[in-house]
Formats: C-alpha cells, sequence, structure tokens
C-alpha cells in the first residue's frame, strides 16, 4: 500500500510557491525543476490544485500563487484535491476471494471496518498539519544551513 507521489509532489509545489513568492516568478516550469519531475506531472498536479481552490494560475506577470493562507491549507486538503484515494478507498481489496471458502466469504466482513477505521485515522491526523507547519520547518532548517 502506498500513496502515489502526487501528494508529495503537491506539498512540495505548494511549498516551493509560498518560499519564491517574493524573488521569483513561479511558473510550472520553475517549478518542475525544483520537484524534479517532468513538467506534464507538475501541470497536472497544479490542475488539480487549482480546481480545489488551493492556488491561483495566471499566465500574466504574477505566474502561480496561493489562493489560501497557508494555515488554512491541511495536509488532508492536498490529499483529496490530487485524488490520492479514489472512491473504494486505501485500501483495495482482492476482487474474488472465494464464496465457497470459510474465509474467503468471510473477509471483507472482517476487514472492512477495520481498514477504513485505519482509513479515517490517517485523515484525521492529516487534517491536524497544515502548510504553515512546513514553512516553520523549512525556516528552521534553512537557518542552521546559514
Amino acid at each position: 500500500m502506498q500513496i502515489t507521489s502526487r501528494f508529495t509532489i503537491a506539498v512540495h509545489i505548494i511549498t516551493a510557491i509560498d518560499y519564491f513568492k517574493d524573488n521569483e516568478k513561479v511558473t510550472s516550469n520553475f517549478l518542475a525543476g525544483s520537484v524534479g519531475a517532468n513538467p506534464v506531472i507538475v501541470r497536472n498536479v497544479m490542475g488539480n490544485l487549482k480546481e480545489a481552490g488551493i492556488i491561483d494560475i495566471s499566465q500574466g506577470k504574477s505566474g502561480i500563487t496561493l489562493a489560501k493562507k497557508l494555515d488554512e491549507i491541511t495536509f488532508y486538503d492536498v490529499y483529496k484535491a490530487v485524488d490520492c484515494v479514489n472512491d473504494e478507498g486505501l485500501f483495495h481489496f482482492h476482487e474474488n476471494p472465494s464464496t465457497q471458502c470459510p474465509v474467503g466469504k468471510n473477509i471483507h466482513a472482517l476487514l472492512d471496518d477495520k481498514l477504513k477505521g485505519i482509513q479515517t485515522a490517517m485523515e484525521d491526523e492529516m487534517r491536524k498539519y497544515t502548510i504553515a507547519d512546513l514553512r516553520t520547518g523549512m525556516q528552521d532548517i534553512l537557518a542552521k544551513e546559514a
């Protein structure tokens, strides 16, 4: 089980937009260079973030900017914006457990609620962290490097 890299790419994009906002015109190519990913992937993730109301994209002078304050953007918001998990949930169940087997015919009853609870706990934890927390952490790291 693994959440796709779209989540960490999105967090990187948002963090970079904030970090460079006063010194650079932030573009998708600029962000792709920072992320180290194909510009098409970065633009796709940016489209998700724009649709979620997290970033604004302008072809003009301003480039890409944040549409919300950092303390209003939770990890959960980003996770949902980039569709890390489909409607089936975090855990994908194997398709055809045997209905002839006592384990196979009951595995959903055994696991479904537990797996949903695990997903809910993870999502609740993600709601506790904001991109503002990352700004503070970045400032601390950069101060130590100076």
